[in-house]
């Protein structure tokens, strides 16, 4: 609704994983170039964590897009099933049929990575929402890692989750899996200073003419109430741009902050 209002080509807070509007702060740029290290140098295990907003899905989604013709890539969002049923949805996205049986199925994914090898190709599986796996889907995974040669490891994985993923990884069950993954990164929420970076990003990939649309007092008020998450400043500042839209107001303070708050939170008067 506000859109036209405000000049914008595209809605700046939308809370999708929209890689266009991927915010490099210091510590996603870091979280990049481990993704980058880990799956350039072959590391077989990547785990990449956060809390929930953070950012780690939209920035995994950009590594993936920007990784090249080198890879096949297979993402799985959503790691609630069985064995079986995880190694048909890898196959899948991969592009490939997918038998029945396990057995059919490892022997049709071996086959792949192998003519993959071949071909000079490399195969990458992210597992978005890794915290939901189980301890036994878990150990499948690890048991995925297995397929290799004398020489190399046939599929890089990256397990992506919220910080319950590092204590689900610390049990002595798992105690395999966990000295596999040799490279990790934990997502933090963003600064104050991040925060207000972030917010101008967005504006300016929407396509916004407008400079200070957003007061310092609001910009803070945006960062204390959302804590620096990305997913929480966006929801705020939607809501916030909404309120400046019905109210006809070309600069948004500390009060449409507020009301936007209070919409959020269900406390409308």
């Amino acid at each position: 609704m506000y859109e036209r209002y405000y000049g914008f080509r595209h809605a700046p807070f939308n809370i999708t994983p929209d890689p266009r509007f991927l915010f490099f702060s210091e510590q996603h740029r870091e979280a990049y170039d481990h993704l980058l290290y880990g799956v350039r140098e072959r590391k077989g295990f990547i785990q990449l964590t956060g809390e929930v907003g953070t950012g780690k899905t939209t920035l995994c989604r950009a590594f993936l897009e920007r990784l090249g013709d080198g890879y096949s890539t297979a993402l799985i969002l959503h790691p609630v099933m069985t064995g079986t049923q995880m190694l048909r949805t890898i196959l899948t996205e991969l592009h490939l049929e997918a038998p029945r049986e396990r057995l059919g199925c490892l022997e049709r994914l071996n086959e792949f990575l192998l003519n993959q090898l071949e071909a000079g190709r490399d195969v990458l599986l992210v597992i978005d929402e890794a915290q939901d796996l189980t301890p036994d889907l878990l150990e499948e995974v690890r048991l995925l890692s297995n397929l290799e040669t004398d020489q190399r490891k046939l599929l890089q994985i990256i397990l992506v989750g919220q910080p319950e993923l590092r204590q689900v990884l610390n049990s002595r069950k798992l105690r395999q899996l966990r000295q596999r993954i040799t490279v990790r990164y934990h997502l933090s929420p963003l600064t104050f200073h991040e925060t207000e970076h972030y917010i101008e990003h967005r504006l300016t990939v929407a396509g916004a003419h407008l400079d200070g649309l957003f007061t310092r007092p609001a910009l803070r008020r945006i960062h204390r109430y959302s804590g620096g998450i990305p997913r929480l400043i966006n929801a705020i500042c939607d809501k916030t741009l909404l309120c400046g839209y019905v109210t006809e107001r070309d600069r948004l303070g500390f009060r449409q902050v507020g009301r936007a708050i209070r919409e959020l939170e269900g406390r409308i008067r």
